[in-house]
């Protein structure tokens, strides 16, 4: 049996031992790294890598993809954001929306929003009823195997953790801040009713998830970003990738 996951025992918050000029510091640091890592992705293209953002409303995941991977050289960088599907993509089974924006090797891809829409939003209204959910983490965590182990394909997966107080602020600037005005959706303000619903939808499905999520508190920014590029990097560099050794036909310099 999976271990439940209550994130009301997960800080939204920087501990308070963190220096945030150091942390700050910190973070340029590794956000360099990202970028150097990932031109070692693209060299040997023997791995792909598939970053998963979740999280209410304003939790940070446009901001998150802007400072942690702003360092990854353009051409091993896709992201895709998947809102309602579309009448062909209803058309199909959940997943096959999805399949298609995959990393290929060499390449990193941020889901800003993911698969796991479908067992989110989709249970919060009812659309589908539990045994479906049920049937669909199995065919997410089966999915993702697949990617894992048939592709080389390291998958991230991010559940940024803000709190109900930080949400209203964050949806108050985009109706009084002009730079963020293109931000505001009514939508957003409705969907802040259900915030009982969603959690414990989200609750649910990272308990149930085989690959692990990673639960980073957002409130504070600068921590999102700490955290976030830490756990990025520490991947990576796992992966113990090597420079490509050079391959020639021995006719340069003729």
């Amino acid at each position: 049996m999976p271990q439940p996951v209550d994130l009301s025992k997960y800080a939204t918050r920087a501990p308070d031992d963190l220096d945030r000029d150091e942390a700050e510091k910190e973070t340029e640091k590794r956000v360099k790294r990202i970028g150097e890592l990932m031109e070692k992705v693209k060299a040997n293209g023997e791995h792909a890598v598939l970053i998963v953002l979740q999280g209410m409303d304003a939790a940070g995941k446009d901001g998150a993809m802007r400072h942690v991977f702003g360092q990854v050289p353009p051409y091993a960088l896709r992201t895709v954001a998947f809102g309602k599907p579309t009448d062909e993509e209803f058309d199909h089974d959940f997943l096959w929306r999805i399949h298609q924006h995959v990393p290929a090797k060499g390449e990193m891809v941020i889901f800003n929003r993911s698969h796991y829409e479908d067992v989110l939003i989709q249970r919060v209204y009812g659309w589908i009823d539990e045994e479906q959910v049920k049937r669909r983490m199995e065919s997410i965590n089966a999915f993702e195997k697949l990617l894992q182990y048939d592709n080389s394909t390291l998958i991230l997966k991010f559940y940024l953790h803000i709190s109900k107080d930080q949400q209203k602020e964050e949806l108050m600037e985009r109706v009084e801040e002009e730079e963020k005005y293109y931000k505001h959706k009514d939508g957003d303000w409705r969907e802040r009713e259900n915030w009982d619903e969603y959690r414990e939808a989200y609750q649910d499905a990272i308990s149930h998830s085989d690959i692990r999520w990673h639960i980073v508190g957002t409130d504070q920014r600068w921590y999102r970003n700490y955290r976030m590029s830490q756990i990025v990097v520490e991947a990576l560099e796992n992966l113990d990738m090597d420079w490509p050794e050079l391959v020639t036909n021995g006719n340069y310099g003729e």
